[in-house]
């Protein structure tokens, strides 16, 4: 039997004892070394999430290190690797799978959604879902998820150098599309209502920042483009006004990146849209940016690790869930420390 941190119900965490994991063939045991969670599992524990059903294991950002695997796996897959864990499921027949965007499968189970997930001490994975690395620490590899749905974001929508990428809001997947659409050479304006995720942004790659709280977001937006607009939009929020920006603040024929989940249908000026010819991008997950955002991590050339607000032990996670949920904007990551780093 092994420790685990589970949701019982909406505002309950408990420690338990599961299972350890069967290994099948081409499975990898991964020891959990450090768990990041994001905006899904307080979502999951305010029971404001309609894909999570309890009790629940949490848990999908994942820094771990390989401690057994199955005889058919390839040898280049090695015992005592770091890792970092493509988190999702993909059953290979559906529309989406059968055009290669598997991060967006119909039938995707994520790990600590729709199944239990990697709060707990070990868990068991397909070799094909681990992304080493010899130099991050498990804390960083922790970090890959998020990231990577950020940049999978800016792929969507083909950022590049003559770009001018705004970013609505700098949590952790925010984060990633302002390090991405940097790294691929656009100009970067963050936008948030918070000065020290803005400055964080800033760290990653934005060059301009945006308090949406305390200025005028469209005036700063005319000024630093020449009044024309961003090319490219990217929503990080998930809220009806920060999607209404995003269609009002980009330019004529500009694209329009979707990652945040409303809560409630948001009534948007459909005139926008079809007058500036924009396009309406969805970007859901991610795809081989898991390999990209490792190297882009082992390269340190900027302060990921600034994102991390707290990390907590194992047995506070239950008091870090409530503090969490009073003061969400106080946090950008918060990780849990479930085994050696």
């Amino acid at each position: 039997m092994m420790r685990a941190i589970s949701l019982r119900a909406p505002g309950e965490v408990e420690i338990v004892e599961v299972a350890e994991p069967t290994l099948g063939p081409e499975e990898v045991l991964v020891r959990v070394g450090c768990v990041g969670l994001c905006g899904s599992d307080l979502n999951a524990y305010r029971g404001s999430s309609p894909m999570v059903s309890y009790p629940r294991i949490i848990g999908h950002e994942v820094g771990g290190t390989i401690v057994a695997r199955g005889e058919g796996v390839p040898d280049r897959v090695r015992i005592g690797a770091n890792v970092t864990v493509w988190p999702y499921s993909h059953c290979g027949a559906c529309p989406a799978c059968r055009v290669g965007r598997i991060n967006s499968c119909q039938f995707n189970q994520t790990l600590g959604v729709q199944r239990d997930g990697a709060l707990t001490e070990r868990i068991a994975v397909h070799h094909g879902k681990v992304y080493a690395s010899e130099t991050l620490s498990l804390r960083e590899l922790a970090l890959a998820e998020p990231l990577s749905v950020g940049y999978h974001a800016a792929n969507v929508g083909r950022i590049c150098e003559t770009d001018t990428a705004l970013v609505l809001g700098c949590g952790a997947v925010g984060l990633g599309a302002v390090a991405a659409a940097a790294r691929k050479g656009a100009t970067v304006i963050g936008l948030d209502i918070d000065d020290a995720k803005l400055e964080t942004a800033r760290k990653l790659g934005a060059r301009h920042c945006v308090n949406a709280a305390t200025e005028n977001a469209a005036d700063r937006i005319a000024g630093l483009t020449g009044g024309e607009g961003v090319s490219a939009a990217i929503e990080a929020v998930g809220a009806a006004q920060t999607y209404r920006m995003a269609l009002e603040l980009v330019a004529t024929a500009g694209r329009v990146v979707c990652i945040g989940y409303a809560d409630k249908p948001v009534e948007l000026d459909t005139k926008l849209i079809v007058r500036k010819e924009l396009e309406v991008l969805g970007s859901r997950n991610a795809l081989h940016e898991f390999r990209a955002v490792v190297q882009m991590l082992e390269e340190r050339e900027r302060p990921f690790t600034d994102m991390i607000s707290r990390v907590v032990p194992f047995d506070q996670a239950a008091q870090a869930f409530s503090e969490w949920s009073a003061s969400p904007q106080s946090f950008t990551r918060l990780l849990v420390q479930v085994g050696e780093q």
